[in-house]
């Protein structure tokens, strides 16, 4: 089991303004989370939630949310209508409209502040692009942050790296696959605008980035792994720290129902979608075998869970109280 254990800083209550406390904790693993929400800025709620694995610190941070429309078009695009409305209605869920979150999420080592990917960007929508200052009200600033590790280059993982035409994180590095990297250099900005992006936001970084591929280390206790099929080098890390484990899954799954599942429905954003499949099968079955965490970035918030191997796929269990009952 992975004894991962989560407690609430003085730092980051007092700096929270009111708290709410929730999430799961499984008796099991030593899972305790401390939920801390509610301050407010424009429309959107800032959260955190923090944790303990070892002697890292581990903190999810709400970029944003958004609802959008035709979730069949997205998450199951070779799946008959019949079938994903059973699915759907049988797990609570609207046929016509979902929910999508965006959550980066910071690692303190002990001696350095480091960052998995970085939003939608300041002022990209008005639910979104509020990295910035869930860190604030986590107890951090963007000036904090020593290291930033990107896990692939979609625009809602690298837009918040820049603010206008600066670094937000002034101090940090950069890390990235370098796969990744390169396939998207070879991309044409002027004809994907997902590339322009890149081009615009991350490119002018390259002097500060260190490039890393399977296997290849973060910092001690950080571990790249190669999870390809979302895009061309898109990877997950695994941390640990004093015998126990959190895999950071990225874009590995992109629906806590419909993705983890029912690894084999077609995602609209994996631009290999067999690869990616393949992918949640490998690297879900790992966690479900090894009782392992995971936090998803777009699982909902505060996106951090396990999964139980079921015959079509896996079911999540998400953050909430009823394993620590």
């Amino acid at each position: 089991m992975s004894g991962l254990k989560t407690e609430l800083s003085r730092r980051a209550a007092l700096g929270a303004g009111a708290l709410t406390i929730g999430g799961l904790t499984a008796a099991a693993s030593g899972v305790r989370p401390a939920f801390a929400a509610n301050q407010e800025s424009s429309k959107a709620m800032i959260p955190f939630s923090r944790y303990q694995l070892g002697k890292f610190e581990i903190t999810t941070l709400l970029d944003g949310a958004g609802v959008f429309e035709e979730p069949q078009k997205t998450f199951a695009m070779n799946v008959p209508e019949d079938e994903f409305k059973e699915v759907t209605l049988g797990n609570f869920l609207p046929v016509d409209r979902f929910k999508n979150f965006f959550t980066p999420t910071v690692v303190n080592t002990g001696s350095e502040l480091i960052l998995f990917d970085t939003g939608n960007g300041a002022g990209a929508q008005p639910d979104r692009g509020n990295l910035v200052l869930a860190l604030e009200s986590a107890g951090y600033s963007a000036d904090d942050i020593d290291v930033v590790v990107l896990t692939h280059m979609h625009p809602d993982h690298i837009n918040g790296v820049m603010t206008g035409d600066a670094p937000t994180f002034a101090n940090a590095r950069y890390v990235a696959g370098s796969k990744e990297y390169d396939a998207w250099s070879g991309m044409d900005p002027a004809t994907n605008g997902a590339a322009k992006i890149f081009s615009e936001k991350v490119k002018p970084l390259a002097d500060k980035t260190t490039f890393v591929e399977d296997g290849g280390s973060v910092v001690s206790g950080i571990t790249a792994m190669s999870a390809f099929g979302h895009t061309p080098g898109h990877l997950t890390f695994m941390l640990e720290s004093d015998g126990a484990q959190l895999l950071l899954a990225a874009d590995t799954a992109n629906h806590f129902v419909w993705s983890l599942g029912y690894p084999e429905w077609e995602v609209r954003f994996d631009m290999d979608k067999a690869a990616a499949a393949a992918t949640r099968k490998k690297v879900f079955g790992m966690l479900a075998a090894e009782k392992i965490p995971f936090i998803g970035y777009h699982m909902p918030f505060p996106a951090v869970g396990f999964v139980e191997k079921r015959e079509t796929g896996f079911r999540y269990v998400p953050e909430t109280y009823q394993l620590d009952l």
